[in-house]
């Protein structure tokens, strides 16, 4: 079955499983089958329409984790007009970044937020800030018929490098990501019980729901990431498949071991950015296969490692092959192929990507330059067409003409039994072009040195990689998909300041 649109999504999964179990929200204890999914989501379409809401109209949402955001969600592209996630912890600079860029005239809250929104208004094209309450149905919602490439989200970027960006997502690009792991790897079934901890305003839990209506399964959601009580919700709710990312698989291992670890349903987890050297010690002590993926908010979902590759990967960082929608190349700076083998940037074209960058037609040429979205990232291929993580074209640092890849010193540093976190830039040197800079938020209780940290980096790291100066900080900033807010970091100018500079002993 191949769907083209979320609300054919909506509608047959209706039909076919009326009474079978879509959604349950684990904080609350609400579940919603497939029928009151479809109920529910009409009579918000019909309500959104009675207050002006229409087609191509932008509606802010800035909910938890709780059925109303989803169900907005479908509920906008019933009446064909566009979801602005809103992320809760943004305020006013942030969020009336994302609200004034992407146009909304609508905002949905609830009261916790309201206030904020209403503030941030004025200086954006919000016309009138709605809670949940002013919600009510009005009758049936205006027929409307969506095509594929019709959009459904303007979907902002983390921003870790800058401003977000807003990525104009269709309906194609949520049916190809959906279709795409019910019918390849994992291949969901309606005998699956999916798990998503991320935040609604981010793109997992959306998919997780396009794929849950696609496949039958269902979908618990949690409030957020707790690695402390993770495995007992997913042993309570019976999941057998779940994503996760950045931090994730690490403050998973951090948690006491348990003799009920192995007590599970779990068939196999997909992760993005699982630390090779953890790799199999995560399989070791939850006993199931954890399968690498690559995506992105602009891409959707774009390679994976499968079943007969999982053995002989695990632990060496390979991102896996191309998606069955996905075609993949390791390009030079001309954009021209490399050989296999060697590190060139990861092209990236398909059907079911972004349409572009909201009103940036020049980022939106740059990315798509040549027919292939430029991802950013750098990697290479082997001879089998496998892909490989190096790291980041933007997030390279160039010390006495040497390429250090702040992901390798990170990953590194995240080794060390006292680091929680860590987060590597490039700070501007007159001798060098560029020196290594550590920022690392250590353990409870641990009491690690910058000389302790850097001995460690020099015996797995060449010397040229181990950081020069370092910063212990409390918390990192974060983006919604749990990796480091780099580019909040980098707004603190001069990055010598209050660090530790390895080469003078001395705190600066």
């Amino acid at each position: 079955m191949s769907t083209q649109d979320l609300v054919e999504l909506v509608t047959t999964a209706a039909r076919r499983r009326p009474d079978k179990l879509a959604w349950i929200f684990d904080a609350t204890g609400e579940r919603l089958t497939f029928a009151d999914v479809d109920r529910r989501s009409r009579e918000l379409a019909s309500a959104l329409a009675a207050h002006g809401a229409g087609p191509g109209d932008r509606v802010g949402v800035m909910l938890r984790n709780q059925p109303e955001f989803p169900l907005l969600w479908l509920a906008l592209a019933r009446i064909g007009a566009v979801l602005v996630p809103v992320n809760t912890g943004y305020r006013e600079l942030d969020g009336a970044h994302v609200l004034g860029h992407s146009g909304a005239t609508l905002a949905v809250t609830t009261p916790e937020f309201a206030d904020l929104l209403r503030t941030i208004a004025p200086r954006t094209s919000v016309e009138r800030v709605l809670t949940l309450d002013d919600l009510r149905p009005a009758g049936d919602p205006p027929a409307f018929t969506p095509t594929p490439e019709l959009p459904t989200n303007i979907q902002y970027t983390s921003g870790t490098t800058g401003a977000p960006k807003g990525c104009v997502l269709p309906h194609r690009y949520w049916t190809t990501l959906a279709d795409d792991l019910a019918t390849a790897f994992p291949a969901v079934t309606d005998t699956d019980v999916m798990l998503t901890a991320q935040p609604f305003h981010y793109i997992d839990p959306q998919w997780n729901v396009a794929l849950g209506l696609r496949s039958g399964a269902t979908l618990v959601v949690l409030d957020r990431f707790h690695p402390s009580t993770f495995w007992q919700k997913v042993r309570e709710h019976g999941v057998t498949w779940f994503y996760c990312l950045g931090l994730m698989p690490t403050l998973l291992l951090r948690m006491p071991e348990s003799s009920a670890d192995r007590d599970h349903r779990v068939r196999a987890v997909t992760a993005s950015a699982i630390p090779p050297d953890l790799h199999a010690e995560l399989e070791r002590r939850w006993g199931a296969p954890w399968y690498e993926a690559f995506g992105m908010t602009e891409t959707g979902g774009d390679i994976r490692m499968y079943p007969d590759d999982h053995d002989a990967l695990v632990g060496t960082g390979c991102l896996g092959r191309p998606a069955p929608h996905r075609e993949v190349m390791i390009a030079d700076e001309h954009d021209r192929p490399v050989p296999r083998g060697e590190t060139g940037e990861l092209l990236i074209r398909g059907i079911g990507l972004m349409h572009g960058y909201h009103d940036d037609p020049q980022a939106t040429a740059r990315a798509f330059r040549g027919g292939w979205f430029h991802t950013g990232d750098l990697a290479r291929m082997d001879a089998e067409g496998r892909v490989f993580y190096v790291g980041r074209t933007k997030d390279m640092i160039r010390r006495s003409g040497e390429n250090i890849s702040a992901d390798e010193v990170e990953r590194v540093l995240q080794l060390h039994a006292g680091v929680r976190a860590a987060a590597v830039l490039a700070v501007p040197d007159l001798l060098r072009g560029e020196e290594v800079k550590a920022y690392v938020v250590l353990e409870d209780g641990a009491d690690a040195s910058p000389e302790e940290l850097a001995e460690f980096c020099a015996s797995k790291l060449a010397y040229f990689k181990v950081p020069r100066f370092w910063t212990f900080v409390d918390s990192l900033p974060m983006t919604p998909s749990e990796r480091v807010a780099k580019g909040e970091l980098r707004k603190a100018g001069d990055l010598r300041a209050g660090s530790y500079d390895l080469r003078a002993a001395t705190w600066l």
